[in-house]
C-alpha cells in the first residue's frame, strides 16, 4: 500500500490536475518515482506507467503534459519538502552560522531518514540526484522559469543566500555560492559513487561530504573578495 503523501503546494502551471487530490493521482506519484529510478528518464514512458498502476495512458495525460512536467514536478515537489525540513530544523536557532550548518546536513542526511509523511524519500532523492538537471537543462527553460517552473529551487537557495549575506555582508557571490553548493551535494554525492576520480570523498560517507561542504563555504565567507 502507497504512503500518505503530505499536502504540498506546487505551483499550478506544472500540472493539469493536482496528483496529490485523488487516488489515481498519487499512484502516479508514487509509482512514477519507482520507474523513473528503475528505468531511468529516457526509458521511462507514460504508457509503462499505466501498466504498472492498471490504468490508461490517457488518465496520466490529465495530470500531466508529458513526462518532463512530470519531473519538474517531482523536483518542485522534493524542494518544497526539503524546505519545509529546513525550517523544522532552524525553527529554535537565531545564530546564521549554526542556522546554515544544519540546513547543509539537512540536505545531505535527510534522505538517510525514513519519514510517513513523504513519499519514499530515498528513491526521489536519487532522482533528484541524477535525472534533475534535465529539468534546466532545456530549450524551454526561460519559458518554464517565467512560468514560475523553478520557483521551488529558487526559493531553497534564496534561503541560503540570506544566510550567506547574513554571515558575511560583504561577501560579493550569495546567489552563486548558494546555488552551487547545493548543486554540489549533489554533485560530488554522485561522483563519489559512480566516478570516484572526479571526487575526493568517501562513497556513502555524508560526514565527509557534510565537512567538504562546511570547508567551501565558511572557506569562502572568511576569504577576502
Amino acid at each position: 500500500m502507497d504512503r500518505t503523501i503530505l499536502k504540498i503546494r506546487i505551483n499550478e502551471s506544472l500540472y493539469l490536475r493536482d496528483p496529490q487530490e485523488t487516488e489515481l493521482g498519487r499512484k502516479i506519484f508514487s509509482q512514477g518515482i519507482r520507474m523513473i529510478e528503475e528505468l531511468g528518464l529516457e526509458k521511462f514512458t507514460f504508457k509503462k506507467l499505466a501498466e504498472r498502476i492498471e490504468s490508461t495512458e490517457a488518465s496520466i495525460y490529465r495530470y500531466f503534459e508529458n513526462k518532463n512536467m512530470f519531473l519538474l514536478y517531482l523536483t518542485s515537489w522534493f524542494w518544497v519538502w526539503m524546505d519545509f525540513k529546513v525550517q523544522f530544523a532552524i525553527q529554535n536557532i537565531s545564530d546564521p552560522k549554526q542556522q546554515l550548518k544544519l540546513i547543509l546536513r539537512t540536505l545531505v542526511e535527510s534522505h538517510k531518514e525514513k519519514d510517513t509523511n513523504s513519499p519514499d524519500e530515498q528513491v526521489l532523492h536519487r532522482i533528484i540526484l541524477i535525472e534533475s538537471p534535465k529539468s534546466y537543462l532545456i530549450k524551454e527553460v526561460d519559458e518554464f522559469n517565467k512560468e514560475g517552473g523553478y520557483r521551488e529551487f529558487k526559493k531553497f537557495c534564496l534561503r541560503i543566500s540570506d544566510l550567506l549575506q547574513q554571515i558575511n555582508p560583504e561577501y560579493a557571490y550569495p546567489n552563486s555560492l548558494a546555488s552551487s553548493v547545493v548543486e554540489m551535494s549533489m554533485q560530488q554525492e554522485y561522483f563519489s559513487n559512480h566516478l570516484p576520480s572526479l571526487s575526493s570523498l568517501a562513497p556513502n560517507n555524508t560526514q565527509h561530504l557534510l565537512d567538504y561542504l562546511e570547508h567551501v563555504v565558511f572557506g569562502l565567507l572568511e576569504s577576502k573578495n
